[in-house]
This record gives C-alpha cells, structure tokens and sequence, in this order.
C-alpha cells in the first residue's frame, strides 16, 4: 500500500480491522492533553477515540472524516457514552471552504495519506481552520520506519517544509503509533510504526 491510498482501499480496510482503529486514544496525543486548547477539531478522527477523549475531558470537539461507516461508528460510541463530541462525514481536503476556526486541530495519521498536491491543499485548509495562536498536533508516519508497508513515509525536513509558511514548530519529535495487535495483512516495527508527534502554532 506504498501507493497514495483512496477512498476505495480506505473503506475496504475498515470491512476489516483497520490497523490504527486501536479502541482507544493513541498515547501520543494522551501524552500531550495539556497542549489542548479550547474548541478541537479532529480531522480524520476515524471512529473517534481521540475526539472522544478530548470531549470527555470537556473540549468542544468537531470530528470529520470522509467515509460515512466510521462516522457512524464515532457518533454510536459517543450517544453510548453520552460524550458530547459533534461528528460529521466531511473531506479533510475542503477545510478551506470551512466556516468555523478551531483553537486545537489533532491529525492522527492523516497528512502522511496525502499527494504532494493534496498535501499542500490539506495544509492551506489547516491554516485556514486553526485560530491564530491556535495549535496543530499531528502524528504522521516517519521515513525512519523500515519497509513499504501502510502509509508513505515523511521526513522531519517534509514536515518543517510544509509547515514554514505562517507556522512555528513548538516541538517536532519521535514518536510511535499504536496499532491493533493481532495484524494479518501488515507488518510494522515491533513497538509499533515510527512515527513523528509535531506540535505546531499557527501564527
């Protein structure tokens, strides 16, 4: 899957286990609840385990994705567990056309996803989004982990590339995404996929 992945390969993992789909928030972004700030939007939140953590720690949160399953799946969970977190099916690359700003925007493996010309729309469509002063949080896929497998990979120099303009980078470190444990069809270092957390205030 080293190929720019579509909405296509997107729904077909979740007729499965999705590797990312863990149950719970990933620990990187637990690790950096207190960098969280006001009203959150968390692009591409999947089923909604991160937004749903921010919202139950009493964050207005908004989660988008583009496919309508784990939307549906994210809004299950939060009238379960009458967490008031906002759900809606919406394309992360038409964040441009978005009339509401955010204090706080999470991306959980989302930027990694994107073509170089869908990445610098996603970016334009963040700075967008986020308030000034207001933070980006992202775990993306790093060009450390070894293999072809699951997303491309990115640099740290990629990262501070596209975010140069408009942006500061508070911190840019390594990191790790969690994944299911009981994989079949991937293969990632044992400790889990390597990973960068960027923590990112727009200007």
């Amino acid at each position: 899957m080293s190929a720019v992945p579509n909405r296509e390969t997107f729904a077909s993992i979740y007729t499965g286990k999705a590797p990312w789909d863990i149950g719970r928030p990933q620990r990187e972004f637990v690790a950096v609840a207190d960098r969280v700030n006001g009203e959150v939007l968390d692009a591409g939140c999947g089923t909604g385990e991160i937004a749903l953590f921010f919202a139950t720690a009493g964050h207005p949160v908004l989660g988008i994705d583009f496919l309508d399953f784990p939307i549906a799946e994210a809004k299950r969970k939060a009238q379960e567990r009458r967490v008031p977190a906002e759900f809606q099916q919406a394309d992360a690359l038409t964040l441009s056309t978005f009339e509401r700003q955010f204090d706080t925007v999470i991306d959980s493996g989302l930027f990694h996803v994107f073509s170089d010309e869908d990445r610098a729309r996603y970016v334009a469509g963040l700075a967008h989004v986020t308030r000034p002063g207001g933070r980006l949080i992202l775990l993306c896929f790093s060009d450390q982990e070894p293999g072809t497998q699951g997303p491309r990979r990115v640099s740290r120099q990629e990262l501070e590339q596209a975010f140069a303009n408009g942006w500061v980078a508070e911190e840019i470190r390594a990191a790790r995404f969690e994944v299911v444990t009981d994989l079949k069809d991937f293969s990632f270092s044992e400790e889990g996929p390597k990973a960068w957390l960027a923590v990112l205030r727009r200007q």
